[in-house]
């Protein structure tokens, strides 16, 4: 069955950078769309950023306002993993971050998350 795990969270200070990494298995990775999503405490979900599958072809992303700029969504089809690399981290990043599959227009699959925490 499908399964994302999410790592790379923990406590930055602002202005700091993280790298957080979804290792994917159980569909065959390079073909789907994928994406981040986040949920700050006592808020609804966020998106963050999608990446089509590539195919061979080039790679193309989508960020929310909140973080174009500060954030890149990569990934490697070889090593089954979605990647986001998040700089310059501001206290609102706080939250749990999950990876999602894309299917179609639906974000079926979830990982279980990672906690980012930007606080000095």
């Amino acid at each position: 069955q499908v399964q994302l795990v999410e790592s790379g969270g923990g406590l930055v200070q602002p202005g700091g950078s993280l790298r957080l990494s979804c290792a994917a298995s159980g569909f065959t990775f390079s073909i789907y769309a994928m994406g981040w999503v986040r949920q700050a405490p006592g808020k609804g979900l966020e998106w963050v950023s999608d990446i089509n599958s590539g195919g061979g072809r080039k790679y193309y992303a989508d960020y929310a306002d909140s973080v174009k700029g500060r954030f890149t969504i990569s990934r490697d089809n070889a090593k089954n993993t979605l990647y986001l690399q998040m700089n310059s981290l501001k206290p609102e990043d706080t939250a749990v971050y999950y990876c999602a599959k894309i299917d179609g227009s639906s974000w079926a699959s979830w990982g279980q998350g990672t906690q980012v925490t930007v606080s000095s």
